[in-house]
C-alpha cells in the first residue's frame, strides 16, 4: 500500500463517488444484465456502466479507474471484451488502519 497514491486517487470527487457506488453496487446499478450473463457484482461492475452513471467520457473514466487500480483501491477482471471493476477491500482496510494509527 502506497498512501500517497491513495490520497491522490481520493482527491477527486468522482473517483470517491465510484468507490461508494462499488461498495454496494446492487444499490446503484442494474444487476439483471449481469445475472443474464451468469455473473454477479462479485466480479465487478462493467466500465461502460460506470461511465454512463458518471456522464463523463469513456477515456476520462478509464483514466480514473486506472488511477484507482494503480493505488490499489480497485481490482479488475476481464471477461470477453468487457472489463469489470470491484473494490479491493484489503487495501481499503489497510489504508483506513493507516489513517487511524498514523494521523
Amino acid at each position: 500500500m502506497e498512501p500517497s497514491l491513495i490520497y491522490k486517487a481520493l482527491s477527486n470527487e468522482t473517483r470517491q463517488q465510484i468507490l461508494l457506488w462499488l461498495k454496494e453496487p446492487e444499490n446503484h446499478f442494474d444487476e439483471e444484465p449481469y445475472l443474464q450473463q451468469g455473473i454477479s457484482f462479485k466480479v465487478g461492475v462493467c466500465v461502460g456502466e460506470i461511465q454512463v452513471k458518471t456522464g463523463l467520457a469513456q477515456s476520462v473514466i478509464s483514466s480514473y479507474l486506472l488511477t484507482m487500480k494503480n493505488a490499489g483501491l480497485l481490482e479488475s477482471e476481464r471477461i470477453g471484451k468487457w472489463t469489470y471493476y470491484r473494490r479491493n477491500e484489503k487495501t481499503i482496510k489497510e489504508f483506513a488502519d493507516y489513517v487511524q494509527k498514523k494521523l
